[in-house]
């Protein structure tokens, strides 16, 4: 029998996202049809503000409708959490992976705080001002993830947290271009300050610029790396297939980072890809770390580094 809702979010990853819906292919079916129910919810309400098609072509509509959107989102969220009739299919889908996983109402919430973020055009002053505003963009997503896998104990939904933050960290220097043509810049002011470079979103679109703003992308993304390794704690947590594919997302998304480190200043000049012969590598590099994730989790869950944290 057909399930266009289900349809629809195989296909919102299938476009949204080539590294998760890879690997995505790890999980069971069960968890693989939640997965995707989440992570369409997710997107459909990124791309409403941001104007993209499936994390494409970056054109905000005007301010205001941009707020009413987000309304919006708010309103048809709260629907679905209360279990009442939604139609919009990202929202049917998210309303059966909640109301399934029975999940808390703040997470979704501070998602949609993490857009409105994003709607007021607020500066990131501080480098824990970044991390508040990854905590709400995917922190939090990285958080439901870990809960519809199964997990609810806080020391392993703090390490999900971390995974989350590490994905928006790289999101942020892979985007950089991207963000600066829509005025937005995500990089810490006092990073950008304490190098002595006062720059506007705009400017980075000069290309001499870019090199005077790369210790701070180098500085977000070696943070990054820390919270990766802290991510990687969690796996133990997950069931194994789970932990097949978030240690698969995992190694792909963090090859993004290390490529820009690797590359410098030319690597912010267009959006950073892996291609396809480092990603059969990479699957591998996966794979292994789920399997030692099962003797890893004979021993006691180790502290979790002093790394900001929201949860």
């Amino acid at each position: 029998m057909s399930d266009a809702v289900l349809e629809h979010s195989a296909a919102a990853l299938t476009r949204g996202s080539s590294s998760f819906a890879l690997a995505s292919r790890l999980f069971d079916r069960e968890l693989r049809q939640d997965v995707r129910h989440l992570y369409a919810w997710c997107r459909h309400c990124d791309d409403a503000i941001d104007g993209q098609d499936h994390g494409m072509g970056m054109a905000p509509p005007p301010a205001e409708e941009q707020r009413d959107r987000l309304r919006q989102l708010r309103l048809l969220t709260e629907a679905a959490l209360d279990g009442k009739p939604v139609a919009e299919p990202a929202f049917a889908a998210f309303q059966r992976v909640a109301v399934k996983h029975r999940l808390r109402r703040e997470w979704p919430m501070a998602l949609l705080d993490g857009f409105a973020v994003d709607v007021q055009g607020g500066e990131f002053g501080s480098v824990e001002d970044t991390l508040a505003y990854c905590w709400r963009v995917a922190g939090v997503v990285g958080v439901m993830m870990a809960a519809i896998m199964g997990t609810r104990d806080p020391a392993a939904l703090r390490r999900a947290q971390d995974l989350g933050i590490a994905f928006q960290l790289t999101n942020i220097c892979r985007d950089l271009l991207e963000d600066a043509a829509q005025g937005r810049l995500y990089l810490p002011r006092e990073r950008l300050d304490a190098a002595g470079v006062a720059i506007a979103p705009g400017l980075l679109l000069d290309a001499d610029r870019r090199a005077a703003i790369f210790p701070a992308v180098r500085e977000m993304l070696t943070l990054a790396e820390a919270y990766y390794a802290s991510a990687r704690i969690g796996l133990r947590a997950l069931p194994f297939r789970a932990a097949l594919a978030v240690a698969v997302a995992r190694a792909l998304y963090r090859e993004i980072g290390r490529r820009i480190l690797r590359q410098g200043p030319a690597a912010l000049q267009q959006r950073m890809h892996v291609p396809a012969h480092a990603k059969a590598w990479l699957l591998i590099r996966g794979v292994a770390a789920a399997v030692a994730s099962r003797w890893e989790r004979l021993a006691p869950f180790p502290p979790r580094p002093p790394l900001w944290s929201m949860i």
